[in-house]
């Protein structure tokens, strides 16, 4: 009969391990250790509850006392769960290219949220990790985590995961593929597993653009600016945490590969797992097709993919940044996030009423509609012809489409030139796309943006 746990943290670790079955991984044999099942849905929930019990211990952390830290997101909600359950307010400091998701669950945790660039290096009065020190000593009984140097990191990792993983493969692992982010777990488990072990492999996954892989297979780095799009691994620097002599080599992984591992492991495996996992996993299987001898390798799904639903898995969203391969027009159709020949976008007809047509530009997440009768588009419902109508009378709610959509359309051919297009958009419109007699969807001004970026990216 399975025991009753007194709180959440009691379930915190003790996460299954499973083998991989469907993905090509040489002479290997692959396992992930399904960290993903934490109460907190990731690895970082270990280390959360290692930093605050050791700085309690230690005194640098009293009741009432308020935690302070800078972070991708995962170690906030690990920080942000203990903390709740043990009544200490958070501040989290959280660079400006993470989820919507994190942040959501960490406000529905009570943390205060600081958001930051994240185009800007260490050193920098607005990157994440110095804004957080700041923000700690103007904050009176305050307690910085630091999870970049804290020995707390290493330690959750040193005394639970890696025994964990020990009894779960009975003795029998030949290499451990871990991330760099903070670099506690690298560090804890190479310490625990080099005493266990001396000749097993310590493997880094990292995305492409970071210096871990670097320093790691040559000992030295340069950070050059690099950027990548998934989220808690990857650094410009080499945390305090991580003693580069544990670690035996390294792989590099593109963010295209980690968010196809990432789809691949869910359709394939059943697994939702977020965009670090996805570079974990897929540099265990690119380093696994290196080997030349049987191997039994493990790895992590460090948190839960119900995380980056807006992006990991979202089409759109993935097409904007070129993490999927598309075939190229060579003209406007290649603007296009949504196509509505294609069936990607959400549409009314004329007989909808205007609360559905309310209703799905909210669950879409868009200001336009387009109107189409019999496969026909026959005008366009716009957010600010809404709010102008219903200002007055919300009774209209109930009133159908047809009563306030703009049916007098002005359309671009997509073979038309990027400054027609530009033209469009800076008398403020939307471009309603056609390809020859087809409706093939809008362009807005973000589209457009998203083209120069990545134009930008690529020089």
């Amino acid at each position: 009969m399975n025991a009753v746990n007194g709180s959440l943290i009691d379930l915190i670790g003790q996460t299954p391990m499973l083998k991989v079955n469907t993905f090509d991984t040489g002479p290997c044999e692959l396992y992930l250790k399904l960290e993903n099942q934490n109460p907190g849905g990731s690895i970082k929930d270990r280390i959360g509850l290692s930093i605050i019990q050791e700085a309690e211990k230690s005194g640098e952390l009293r009741p009432g006392g308020t935690i302070v830290e800078a972070t991708a997101g995962n170690t906030g909600i690990g920080l942000a769960l203990v903390a709740a359950l043990k009544g200490y307010e958070l501040i989290l400091v959280i660079p400006d290219k993470m989820s919507r998701e994190k942040i959501l669950h960490l406000e529905g945790l009570g943390a205060k949220i600081i958001i930051t660039r994240s185009d800007v290096s260490k050193g920098h009065p607005e990157y994440y990790q110095d804004l957080a020190k700041s923000i700690a000593d103007k904050t009176p009984g305050s307690f910085l985590a630091n999870q970049f140097s804290n020995p707390a990191n290493a330690l959750a990792h040193r005394t639970t995961t890696g025994p964990e993983i020990w009894d779960q493969m009975n003795g029998e692992v030949d290499a451990i593929v871990a991330g760099v982010g903070s670099g506690g777990t690298a560090a804890g488990l190479a310490e625990f597993f080099k005493e266990k072990k001396s000749d097993i492999e310590m493997v880094i996954a990292d995305p492409e653009g970071s210096v871990v892989a670097d320093a790691v297979i040559s000992g030295h780095y340069k950070y050059e600016g690099g950027s990548w799009m998934v989220e808690g691994v990857g650094e410009d620097f080499i945390p305090t945490n991580v003693d580069l002599s544990l670690l035996d080599d390294a792989v590099t992984v593109k963010d295209s590969e980690a968010f196809g591992t990432v789809k691949e492991l869910l359709q394939n495996e059943g697994i939702l797992a977020g965009s670090s996992s996805g570079t974990l996993i897929g540099g265990a299987i690119k380093w696994c097709q290196k080997q030349t001898t049987p191997k039994k390798v493990v790895t992590f799904v460090c948190d839960t993919g119900n995380k980056y639903l807006s992006k990991a898995f979202n089409q759109a969203w993935l097409k904007d940044n070129g993490l999927v391969s598309l075939p190229k027009h060579g003209n406007l159709l290649d603007l296009i996030s949504k196509r509505a020949d294609k069936g990607e976008m959400v549409s009314v007809t004329t007989e909808n009423t205007l609360l559905t047509a309310y209703n799905r530009m909210r669950g879409s997440d868009v200001s336009q509609l387009p109107v189409i009768d019999d496969a026909r588009l026959v005008g366009i419902l716009d957010e600010e012809d809404l709010l102008m109508n219903v200002y007055r009378n919300e009774g209209l709610f109930s009133e159908t489409v047809s009563s306030v959509m703009v049916s007098k359309l002005e359309t671009l051919d997509v073979q038309s030139d990027e400054a027609k297009l530009y033209e469009t958009l800076s008398n403020g419109k939307v471009a309603i796309m056609f390809d020859q007699e087809t409706f093939v969807g809008f362009i807005t001004k973000v589209d457009l943006i998203n083209r120069y970026k990545s134009a930008f990216a690529l020089s």
